[in-house]
């Protein structure tokens, strides 16, 4: 007992004796635990605030009826007036009929105000009288509610983004079928409970959006409250009991406010999936750093650990010690982390409330946070610590004061037998997954990928010194003698090199699979646009927003177009199934794209039959000839034949129907297309089609007009805002990772010190230790890179293969990512090695000889 005490003490007195060290250990710790936190913290605090505002969703809703079925067309007012006229027998004290539908509303510069994803809907306002919950929506004072159809009242956070006050004019369009924008004018300011960014609440008199919202028969929703004294259970059984059976869905308020909390759970389950998964990374890099720090550390204390044992200390004395300085650093690390965790936390939820329109909240420091930061820092860091512990305390006690500081070698025949045949193994996996051998190709791909990371952390070691002195003799051979040394100093330690470079390597690797991903799915759309379109221009929504139907007449009659085909948006049932395909309205497909028939006798689709992809054939098992039924939003069952099976075209995924189908399964008000595509005239030249289209369009909020190269370039910035949210998460991890080189460079220093002291005395000046610094972690962070780019091209074209079934197409490598990935490499191997080389290039060599 007496002597475990001595030993705590003497673990303590060293970490206060060499404050940097502790820093340095202490900061790789942090490193390892504040993404894990900050990931907890912030996803807690936008669970708290998504909650809140579901919380105060549907106020004064004691019971809400809405239909069984998404095909509906809604509940009959028919359903309204019988409720109504049961008011007092079943306990309803308000009953209100709720009509909304999709809207964009132009800003006070004339154009469609963007939401970024955000709803953008359109209601009846309720006056406080008639509402459920007079509390819930109240006009700003300087307004009041819209009384006829050319007034609205909008939300004040919208109506601040629009540039809109009370008394603006401006112009409107109701998503589902208006021809024409609205002229409105704004008279009121809604101050609406739980409203986030980007949100658009636009508000009609209810005659105006019972005529814009519904066909005059249904009712999207109707809410009611009880009476005094009757529960909302009690409620609800009687309305359910009064309507007819298996015909509407029935709830409590509390049980609508329950599913829309489920389903932003569902959606916030998976980004918190995708947050801890980079949390993980981060984890995992951090650890490596934890690894490289701790042994190091010990290498540098193996006199001090051998006199230990000289006087008397045994293995497992000397082992504890480690893991006591060990549990020491962790609980600070992690204590420091969650610090640093919860202000990572609150920044990403400044960035996220303000630029993406998510609802704010405090953040929520919860216990799972706290566990998991010392967790992290505890667990993490004594596991870290263990194997250079144990390797410390086998260490004879004279032949560690002989090797002085030099950290002890083992061989790595062993580790490097056991990667090279997980490598193997894992390249048989990934190959086989690429191919489609197997049952589940993308598991096959997965896993092989975990096996070669696997192969990387144990062959690492033994490829460092290979490829790390063969880049050593390249970049090194301009620098001389210092080159050289550099090369010496990075290639003689390899298990440090491989697990410094391993940090960058898993990064980099992350950034090469979602690179090769991103530039796949961009050179589909480019290979779909130039192989599959003839047509020269594509008429889209804007703001994500379907065309009216009544466009498609427009650009019918524009002059100098020679053929328009619009796809009307078809939502149905078949086979038991939700299905979703196009009617292709106005035109024949293959007047606007290419068709080519694998099975048909013609490519001309008739106005009652249906084409369908070679991919939707093989998968629904729709063959030339069946008869697919159909059934509508309203019930009609509409059967179709199959008249013709084309050759996969991203541009008509995944099948077509004539117009008289699509006119059977899409209600008029319903009608809305997905795009125009528009061919011209012989000796029409495109500006002047262009012209023409925009002055035929331009009265429309929503609708845009795109050549194929600006329609490429469209949905490549959408595929480039996806993938920067990824690189900017990625980020953090390469940042953790160039952290962790200055931090392996920085101990490097410290443990070289007498080296350094001898090259200063016999003549080195400082500009050439700190270049050779730079250059030894050049080498460093060009090696973690070249291992991470070629893993990560390799299992993210394996990824794009196993992807072709879903319509992704050739796999395309980003050259230009991988060469801007190796110059940065480089540039971030100097700035990593800065400061360790400025303390290296200061080190006095008298004092560095006398003191070591």
């Amino acid at each position: 007992m007496a002597s475990s005490t001595v030993m705590r003490r003497v673990s303590l007195r060293n970490l206060r004796a060499h404050k940097l060290r502790l820093f340095l250990t202490v900061f790789s710790i942090v490193l390892g635990t504040s993404f894990v936190a900050g990931s907890i913290v912030f996803t807690s605090t936008i669970s708290k605030a998504f909650n809140d505002i579901f919380d105060s969703a549907a106020p004064g809703v004691a019971v809400e009826i809405t239909p069984d079925s998404n095909q509906s067309p809604g509940v009959p007012l028919t359903v309204v007036d019988d409720l109504t006229a049961q008011k007092q027998e079943l306990g309803i004290d308000k009953i209100v009929a709720n009509y909304t539908g999709s809207v964009t509303i132009a800003g006070s510069d004339g154009k469609a105000l963007q939401t970024g994803g955000a709803p953008s809907v359109g209601t009846a306002y309720l006056p406080p009288d008639q509402s459920l919950s007079p509390d819930s929506s109240k006009i700003l004072p300087g307004g009041r509610g819209p009384t006829n159809a050319g007034e609205v009242a909008l939300n004040s956070s919208a109506a601040d983004e629009a540039g809109l006050q009370v008394g603006s004019t401006t112009q409107l369009v109701v998503g589902q079928g208006s021809a024409q924008p609205r002229e409105v004018t704004v008279v009121g300011l809604l101050d609406l409970p739980g409203s986030t960014g980007g949100y658009v609440n636009v508000q009609f008199d209810e005659a105006t959006a019972r005529s814009l919202f519904s066909d005059g028969q249904h009712v999207a929703q109707v809410d009611m409250s009880a009476v005094d004294g009757v529960t909302p259970e009690e409620l609800q059984q009687r309305v359910q009991a009064a309507l007819p059976p298996d015909t509407y869905e029935v709830r409590t308020g509390d049980q609508v406010r329950q599913d829309q909390k489920d389903q932003v759970n569902e959606f916030l389950t998976i980004f918190t999936a995708i947050l801890l998964a980079f949390a993980a990374i981060g984890l995992i890099v951090g650890t490596f750093i934890i690894y490289n720090t701790f042994s190091m550390i010990v290498a540098q204390r193996n006199r001090e650990l051998a006199l230990l044992r000289a006087v008397g200390a045994s293995r497992r004395q000397v082992s504890r010690s480690v893991l006591f300085e060990a549990f020491v650093v962790g609980v600070i690390g992690g204590l420091v982390g969650l610090a640093v965790g919860i202000g990572l936390a609150a920044l990403l939820k400044a960035l996220t409330t303000s630029a993406s329109g998510l609802p704010d909240a405090p953040l929520q420091i919860g216990v799972w946070a706290v566990l998991a930061a010392l967790f992290v820092g505890i667990v993490v860091t004594m596991i870290s610590a263990w194997v250079p512990a144990v390797r410390a305390s086998r260490v004879p006690p004279v032949e560690a004061m002989r090797a002085g500081m030099a950290e002890g070698s083992a061989p790595l025949v062993r580790r490097t037998v056991v990667g090279a045949v997980v490598g193997v193994i894992s390249l048989v996996a990934i190959v086989a997954g690429a191919m489609g051998v197997g049952v589940g190709p993308a598991i096959a791909v997965g896993a092989g990928a975990a096996g070669a990371i696997a192969a990387v952390v144990l062959a690492g070691p033994a490829l460092s010194r290979p490829v790390v002195g063969a880049l050593g003799s390249v970049l090194g051979a301009p620098f001389g003698r210092i080159g050289r040394l550099a090369r010496t100093n990075a290639v003689r330690n390899p298990r440090r090199t491989a697990a410094t470079a391993f940090a960058l390597t898993l990064g980099l690797m992350l950034v090469a699979v979602i690179g090769t991903l991103g530039t796949s799915f961009k050179g589909t759309v480019n290979e779909a646009v130039d192989s599959g379109m003839t047509a020269e221009f594509i008429v889209a929504g804007s703001n994500q927003m379907p065309i009216p139907g009544a466009v498609a007449d427009q650009v019918e009659q524009v002059d100098g177009v020679a053929a328009s085909v619009s796809f009307g948006i078809i939502q149905a049932t078949a086979d038991g199934q939700q299905v979703a395909g196009y009617g292709a309205v106005g035109g024949q497909p293959a007047d606007v794209a290419v068709l080519d028939m694998r099975d048909g006798a013609s490519d001309q689709l008739p106005a009652d039959g249906m084409f369908v992809s070679e991919r939707t054939s093989i998968d629904k098992g729709w063959q030339r000839g069946d008869v697919v039924t159909f059934t509508g939003p309203t019930g009609q069952e509409v059967p179709v034949t199959v008249s013709g099976v084309y050759a996969d075209n991203e541009a008509l995924q995944p099948w077509l129907v004539g117009p008289d189908v699509y006119d059977q399964l899409v209600p008029a008000s319903a009608q809305v297309s997905a795009m125009i595509f528009v061919a011209p005239e012989p000796g029409v030249s495109a500006e002047t089609l262009r012209t023409n289209l925009e002055d035929a369009t331009a009265s429309y909020l929503t609708v845009q007009v795109q050549d194929r190269t600006q329609f490429k370039s469209s949905v490549s910035s959408q595929i480039d805002q996806m993938l920067a949210t990824l690189y900017a998460m990625l980020g953090l991890a390469l940042l953790i990772a160039v952290l962790g080189i200055i931090n392996t460079l920085a101990l490097s220093v410290v443990e070289r010190k007498r080296e350094i002291g001898m090259l200063r005395a016999v003549g080195m000046l400082r500009a050439q230790v700190r270049r050779s610094i730079y250059l030894e972690s050049v080498l460093i962070a060009i090696f973690g890179a070249i291992l991470g780019v070629l893993l990560g091209t390799v299992i993210g074209v394996a990824l794009v293969r196993t992807l072709a079934k879903w319509g992704l197409g050739t796999p395309v490598v980003p050259w230009t990512l991988i060469v801007i990935t190796l110059v940065a490499s480089a540039v971030v191997g100097v700035l990593a090695a800065l400061w360790p080389a400025v303390r290296a290039a200061r080190t006095r060599p008298l004092e560095a000889i006398v003191e070591a």
